[in-house]
């Protein structure tokens, strides 16, 4: 049996290295430093529901998720690997990143393994743009706005949940109806902006943040108002829905009047179709 380990965060291209004619995958739920150090543990770039089904779509048949704690961070190197991972079957072999450590201490390694007699792979890291692709660089490029390098390191898409709900009825008063959408469970600390996405395949831009110009209407919470270029989007009309994000068009302003902002907004579609709406796989 194959299995790999590592949080995964995003299960970005060098996770599905790892991932790769694996059968299990062993993660934790929460972040191991969200219980060892909390004023350090990383704003994650999805759901831990999300990342286990992203690690499914990559093939593998079953997800092992444990529960990080102070007790299981006490537990020696050894005893993990005879609790956790020679439980699962008895003949493994584990492919991991080169930074894997486990353990009390994170004193095991590739090494430790090899010593108790268990097969292990260690898989080189990818590369974007000259660097090592990381969940950390992953993270600082959609909270900087670069959705495209994130997209590239990512393999796929970013994407963002959330419900629909009412607006205010501006962008439809001048000639921009929006879909509005607030976000769930949204870790990352996106840039207030206006985005080129994707709702349901149809192409759309779309504004997230407080729409400042409403004044006194504008939200008190980020949302994301999507605005489509072309035709309508099925089922909007209620629900949960999923924007994926293609590109980032300009930040987010305040403007002097609702003319200024629909000038403005004209200019953001042919931005957006300008752009394009490549599809992004890895």
């Amino acid at each position: 049996m194959k299995v790999a380990v590592g949080f995964f965060d995003g299960v970005h291209i060098g996770h599905r290295r790892i991932l790769e004619g694996a059968d299990v995958a062993l993660t934790f739920r929460n972040h191991p430093l969200s219980v060892l150090a909390p004023e350090r543990a990383p704003r994650l770039i999805q759901t831990a529901e999300e990342r286990f089904a992203s690690i499914r779509a990559c093939g593998v048949e079953s997800v092992v998720a444990l529960e990080f704690t102070r007790d299981l961070a006490s537990v020696e190197p050894e005893e993990f690997v005879r609790r956790q991972l020679l439980s699962l079957s008895g003949q493994i072999a584990v492919r991991c990143g080169d930074n894997w450590r486990f353990g009390k201490g994170g004193r095991g390694d590739a090494k430790l393994l090899r010593g108790m007699g268990v097969a292990v792979e260690v898989v080189p890291f990818a590369e974007y743009a000259g660097g090592r692709v990381s969940s950390t660089r992953i993270r600082q490029a959609i909270e900087g706005g670069q959705i495209d390098a994130a997209n590239a390191m990512l393999g796929r898409r970013w994407t963002v949940s959330g419900c629909v709900v009412s607006g205010k009825g501006v962008g439809r008063s001048i000639g921009y109806p929006t879909l509005n959408i607030v976000p769930s469970d949204l870790g990352l600390r996106l840039r207030h902006g206006v985005y080129a996405v994707e709702l349901c395949g149809a192409r759309c831009v779309a504004n997230y943040g407080l729409a400042p110009t409403a004044g006194e209407r504008a939200w008190t919470a980020p949302v994301l108002e999507v605005h489509v270029l072309e035709g309508g989007v099925p089922g909007a009309a209620a629900g949960e829905m999923k924007a994926e994000f293609v590109r980032f068009i300009r930040p987010e302003r305040r403007f002097a009047s609702f003319d200024d902002l629909r000038r403005q907004i004209a200019e953001d579609c042919r931005s957006a179709s300008r752009g394009g709406f490549a599809a992004t796989g890895a």
